[in-house]
């Protein structure tokens, strides 16, 4: 099962309303957001790193970027970084490269989520592909993932 099925799946078993888009095959949060129309603020981006050697995924707005020293302290950990693409793409194997979404929970991966992102009403990510996103209520995502909510990002210019 693709990634977009297996969301679809999940959140039809949770009755979790979603909307469903398609735009031009795209590698930028940035760009995905701005040719659907809406705010790089609800964008959620997905960023995973390696963190005393476990995989966890980080969610931020699109044009936000993750502070590592701020991860590194707020998890206790001492060694944290991007996580190559060789570390990450086994444990996605349904989704293209970096187009994961923000469910680490459906692939055994914890998830921080920026304290940003959680006060959107709405968010929209990828669901595997470079042309696919799914939208859906926040407080929905909340309640089906369970993130962990700090402030790790920090926006950019």
């Amino acid at each position: 099962m693709q990634c977009k099925e297996k969301m679809e799946t999940y959140l039809r078993e949770h009755q979790v309303p979603f909307q469903e888009q398609q735009h031009a095959r795209s590698f930028s949060a940035t760009t995905i957001a701005e040719s659907e129309h809406i705010s790089s603020k609800k964008f959620a981006k997905t960023v995973i790193l390696m963190v005393d050697g476990q995989l966890m995924c980080f969610v931020v707005p699109a044009t936000y970027s993750v502070d590592l020293e701020t991860v590194r302290a707020i998890t206790g950990a001492q060694d944290v970084r991007l996580a190559h693409e060789a570390e990450f793409k086994q444990a996605f194997p349904d989704c293209e490269v970096g187009t994961m979404p923000p469910f680490g929970n459906l692939y055994g991966i914890p998830v921080y989520v920026d304290k940003s992102l959680s006060a959107e009403d709405s968010i929209t990510f990828p669901v595997g592909t470079y042309t696919d996103t799914m939208s859906m209520n926040y407080a929905d995502f909340e309640q089906l993932v369970h993130p962990h909510i700090a402030i790790f990002a920090r926006a950019h210019l």
